[in-house]
């Protein structure tokens, strides 16, 4: 559906490493562009994947998910009940309520004729009107998925790392990849080895490319010696 990458949003501060879970999982299984039969593929695979918990990534990034030129696939997850019902549950409720609003505002949008009734209640000046109008246009149609459970209990926790996991299982078989090995890891550790004892020597290093180099060389003259 030509999505760029992968969002993934907790609205829960227990999950707030999960991204960063789904992001090894996801881009270290399916980074491939060699098919199991040894043929280069014609296709996108290995989704990128990002994230951080909701209320922290509606003053970071939210705006382009609203208005950008990107097409992204956007995961909500959230729990109906909280471990810390602050406010007899205000507080909860308070997340819970961002969290919906933000996939409506997505899906919906705020059309043309909409901002323009809103500027007219708010703004008296016509030509300010009319400047402000095409910046205050939602396009909306941007498409979320929401998953909302009970509790995160361990039974919960489990099946989301399942439902993710299957995901990337079939991912694979559909992009005809084999999401069980990672050589271009295992090639930048066996670069490290080398760079390491070339490091833990004396003397400007000129075996690897220029820009390699410099960056070696440059380490080897400021690191601390202590």
């Amino acid at each position: 559906m030509h999505a760029t990458t992968q969002a993934i949003l907790p609205y829960d501060q227990h999950l707030h490493r999960f991204p960063a879970y789904l992001q090894q999982l996801e881009m270290e299984s399916n980074g491939k562009s060699i098919t199991r039969d040894g043929e280069a593929v014609d296709y996108n695979t290995g989704t990128v994947v990002w994230g951080e918990p909701g209320i922290n990534g509606q003053h970071a990034f939210y705006q382009l998910f609203h208005q950008g030129t990107e097409t992204l696939a956007i995961d909500f997850l959230a729990p109906c009940q909280s471990y810390h019902p602050i406010a007899n549950g205000h507080h909860h409720r308070l997340l819970l309520a961002n969290s919906f609003a933000q996939t409506e505002a997505m899906m919906c949008g705020k059309i043309e004729n909409e901002v323009r009734t809103e500027l007219k209640s708010q703004v008296a000046n016509d030509t300010k009107q009319e400047k402000l109008l095409p910046h205050k246009i939602i396009p909306g149609n941007r498409v979320t998925t929401t998953l909302l459970f009970k509790q995160l209990d361990p039974k919960t926790l489990g099946s989301l790392f399942a439902l993710y996991e299957h995901k990337v299982f079939v991912q694979s078989v559909i992009w005809n990849i084999n999401p069980f090995d990672q050589w271009g890891i295992e090639l930048g550790k066996t670069f490290a080895g080398k760079i390491l004892s070339e490091l833990e020597q004396d003397g400007a290093v000129s075996s690897h490319d220029s820009s390699t180099n410099g960056l070696m060389n440059y380490f080897k003259a400021n690191q601390d010696s202590r």
